[in-house]
Formats: C-alpha cells, structure tokens, sequence
C-alpha cells in the first residue's frame, strides 16, 4: 500500500514543473510561452480576494494600475480606475502645473460632481454649442466672465435656449439667449450629493451649477449623471476617503520642482519614470525624495534583473516597476526593418542601407523571466513588483500575478476607453483612438518628459524607442474593469488560490505547477478552425 501511495505522489509531481523548475533552464519567457495547470475548487470565482499591495503601505482591492502614458492617463481614467479598486498613474508629458492640476482634480473628485465641465464665455455664439453638443453630446454649458471654471457665473445655455433657433441664428453671441444668473438655481460649494439631488427635483433643472462665495462656478452636477450614480464598493481610498492617485515623475534635476507641487496636490504615490532605472541619476532622485519626503511612496523602475532591483532596493524603493521592451508599442528590444525604414525614426549609415536594420537597442528581457526573478528577490524585502507591459489579455493579468507580481500596469489594454485622453476619429467604419508609445518620436518631440523617460532630451539625434498607432473603442473603463476583475477571479478559482497571497504562496512552495508550450499548443489555445467567429468579452 505504501508503495502505492508513493507511486501516485510521483506520479502527482509529474504533472507540470515549479516555477524554479521553468524559469532556472537560462531561457527567456514571457506569457504565451507557458500556461498554469488547474487546482482543486471548492469556492465561487465571487469568493477571490484580490487585494494586494501596490507598494510597502499602499493595498489596493484590485491589482490593476493605468500606465502614465500621455494616451492612457490622466484624472479621467485615474479618477475611473480608483473608483474600480485600481489606481492610475498620472503621466508627466505636460508641464508640472498641468500635472499638479490633474491630481487635484482625483483628489478632490466626488461622486457626481462634475470638476471640468465644458464652460463657454457670453461672446461665444450659438454654433459653439451645438459644436460642443455635436462632440460631447450634450448642450447644458455653463456661462462665465471668463469662460472658464473658476469664472464668475453669468449664466447657462441649455437645450430649451437653443433647440428650436433656425440656422440664420446660429452666429447669435451667448449673452442673448442664455438663462440669466438671476434666474438660476444654484448650489454653494459646500453642498453634498444628497442635498444637491434634493434642489434639483424641487427645481425640475437638469443642471445644477455649484458655486462658492465669490459667485464662481466649481463645478456643475448633471440629473442625467445623478440617475446614473452607482456605488463602487472596491474604491481605491486614503485615510481622508479621497481617491488614490500616483504621478510620474522623470530624474532630471527640473523635475523637483514637479515633485514638490505633487507632494503639495497630495498624491499618493511617485513613479519615477525611466525605461532603464538602474542609474545614479534614478538613485540620486529617490534619495532625495526620501529625505524630503520619507512618508511618500515611490515606485522605482523599470527593471528586469535582479541587480537592478537590488539597487533600487537599497536606495529605499517602495515597489518596482518591471518590464523592459515588452509593450505593444515599445521596440526597446529589438526590430527588423526593410531598408526602406522610416527616416524619421531612424537613418542608418549609408552602408547599412541596403540592407536590413535589424536591431534599435536589443536590451531587455522576456516579460515571464523578468517578473519571476524580480519577485523572488524582492520578495525577501517586502517589495512588491509591478508587471508593466505586454499585458494584452486577462490570461496574462493572471499569469503575471502567479509569477509574484503584486500588480500589473497596463497600457494598450486600456487604451481606447473613453476615460483616455484624445478624440474618437473613424477610419474604415472603425471607432478609434489614438495610442503611442512614450519611447516613440511622436511623444518625444511633443514634450522633453517623454524623451527623458529614455535620456534623450539632450540629444540631437533621437532614436524611436516605441510607435505611434490606433486603438479600437473599447467603451468606458467602468464597465472593462469590472471585466477584468471578473477574469483575475475565474483564473484564480480555476487555479484553486481563494487570494492573490494565496496563488503567492503556492508559487513559492512549489504547489503551483506550471507547463511550457509548444508553438502548436499555443495554436491550439486560441480560437481555431472556425470559418467565422465573433469574440464579445463582455
């Protein structure tokens, strides 16, 4: 009987290998290359915990964070990703103030208050608005001195104003067929949701403007918005109930001053954003925030190696960020290129230009092995690693997370919701949005924090790092994330780790067992012999 029972034990720790086992062979991996074999369930895919430390002393509820990329975040989708147990992270490819601005707009934001509503001036005409209803789909514009929030309240033009003016009235100014002050319903600014609901029924308006002592407009509450108010129970909060916001920052000296109007917008969390962060400059800087501000948590990065992480670590790193050349968008790694190369990105020596470019960089390392040697090290220091890059799916949010990353950054996985910064524009009957790279040269010659981010904002020759491209819509965050969210879920009970600590712990015992694919097998993965097929996510 005995040696039955041993024969099956064997035979048990056949199935698959250890992480150890998969990773400690000296090959590269990254998500595709592998996939996680299943565990026993006995709990509903509602009963995983997915809260999981973002730093040493930030948890979050939801290990998803927005890249601080200029087409991914900035308060809209910083604001959406806290409310869904995330946080997003501020890019810097603006000016200090513009940043600073944003994360006030996070930290101050409430719940059915509108802080950047679309404010006109009473010189404005009548075709501004119905240009403003055509792009933003609505018409309920508050009128201020200066046309701006903060300006004081003259009036407001809704669609009862305008709805029924025939074209040879649309070059009317503003200030004649507005609503008046005098016969406005307003709020004060310290009002609350409830109360602000409350006058709005009593008054049949369909926008209430808040305003504060001086008669400036503060913001604007909508009854459309209200009948939409939901509750986010997972909402990313400081000890103030105030959403959770974190804000990158580049290492060059400049950046102090970014620094310090950060610190006083209170944010959360620094990301200090570089696309190689093992440097003195990235150490020389992380000290200094540590000295002057030893209660801010930062987020060093990005790294790949285990020295790198070291480094980071004893210059007094919170998290890490890893990933190096992974992202959809980043050719840090490498890229094979006609001779016909675009000059703009790079113009190779005349004797190399009949032939191929083969490589940019070549650094870096698969996303799989960076994670998996990163987490083990940093592991011992209480440091939690952040997957950032090639996240293209749930499955890899899942896979990430099994191999010791606490959180996972992602970018194109997020681009093209509306909470993006950027237009819709249609090509080919295709709702898109604009999506780039920060390594690539159209973010780096709109602004010196993205070159930066690679040490090429004093150079004169700059070398493309990323692309520039197109993001099919993908709706509102509010509804991908919950998505999202529900997939972690389902790979983890499929798994049988009832939490994130948990699937952590199986990793590291070797209780979670792993396999490697062939090329066939990942074939095999994917949708397959179909003649047509239409894949809905949610």
């Amino acid at each position: 009987m005995n040696n039955r029972t041993n024969n099956i034990d064997e035979l048990m720790a056949k199935d698959g290998m250890s992480a150890e086992e998969l990773f400690g062979r000296g090959e590269g991996m990254t998500y595709n290359d592998f996939l996680i074999l299943p565990g026993y369930i006995d709990f509903t895919a509602e009963d995983v915990d997915l809260s999981s430390n973002l730093t040493r002393n930030i948890r979050l509820k939801a290990p998803l964070v927005s890249s601080p990329m200029d087409t991914v975040t900035e308060s809209a989708m910083a604001i959406a990703m806290a409310q869904c147990g995330g946080i997003g992270i501020l890019h810097h490819n603006c000016t200090p103030q513009y940043q600073a601005n944003e994360a006030k707009k996070v930290k101050k934001y409430e719940q059915g208050f509108i802080l950047d509503p679309v404010v006109m001036k009473p010189d404005h005409l009548v075709r501004d608005v119905f240009d403003a209803k055509s792009r933003h789909g609505f018409s309920g514009i508050p009128i201020t001195d200066t046309g701006n929030i903060g300006g004081k309240l003259l009036g407001i033009v809704t669609a009862r104003d305008i709805d029924f003016l025939k074209p040879d009235k649309f070059e009317t100014p503003l200030s004649e067929v507005m609503t008046k002050r005098e016969e406005l319903v307003t709020g004060s600014s310290n009002i609350t949701l409830k109360e602000a609901n409350s006058i709005l029924q009593n008054a049949k308006k369909g926008k209430l403007p808040i305003v504060n002592e001086k008669d400036e407009l503060v913001s604007l509450i909508s009854r459309t918005d209200l009948k939409k108010h939901r509750e986010f129970p997972l909402a990313s909060k400081d000890e103030q109930k105030q959403l959770l916001c974190g804000a990158a920052i580049s290492t060059r000296e400049e950046d102090k001053e970014r620094l310090h109007l950060l610190q006083q917008a209170e944010v959360d969390v620094i990301v200090l954003d570089s696309s190689q962060g093992n440097s003195i400059y990235q150490i020389n800087m992380l000290k200094y925030i540590k000295s002057n501000f030893p209660e801010l948590q930062v987020i060093a990065g990005n790294v790949v190696t285990v020295s790198q992480a070291e480094n980071l670590i004893n210059a007094g790193a919170d998290a890490l960020r890893v990933g190096m050349g992974s992202g959809s968008i980043c050719i840090t790694q490498e890229v094979t290129a006609p001779s016909s190369v675009d000059k703009k990105v790079f113009s190779p020596p005349p004797e190399t230009q009949a032939g191929t470019l083969t490589t940019v960089m070549a650094v870096g390392r698969p996303q799989g092995t960076a994670i998996y040697k990163t987490a083990e090290y940093a592991g011992r220091f209480g440091v939690p690693i952040i997957a950032d890059g090639g996240i293209s799916s749930v499955g890899h949010v899942t896979k990430a997370l099994a191999l010791g990353a606490s959180t996972v950054m992602m970018g194109s996985l997020l681009a093209g919701t509306t909470e993006c910064p950027g237009e819709y524009f249609f090509s080919d009957g295709v709702r898109l949005k604009k999506y780039r790279g920060m390594g690539s040269l159209d973010a780096m010659e709109s602004n010196k924090g993205s070159a930066s981010r690679y040490f090429s904002d004093g150079e004169k020759l700059k070398v493309a790092q990323g692309v520039s491209g197109s993001i099919v819509d993908k709706g509102s965050i509010l509804k991908f994330a919950p998505y999202l969210i529900a997939g972690i879920q389902h790979g983890c009970q499929d798994i049988g780790a009832k939490s994130i600590t948990q699937l952590v712990k199986m990793n590291r015992t070797g209780a979670l067992r792993f396999e490697k694919r062939s090329p066939a097998a990942q074939l095999e993965g994917n949708v397959h012999s179909l003649h047509s097929y239409e894949k809905r996510l949610f």
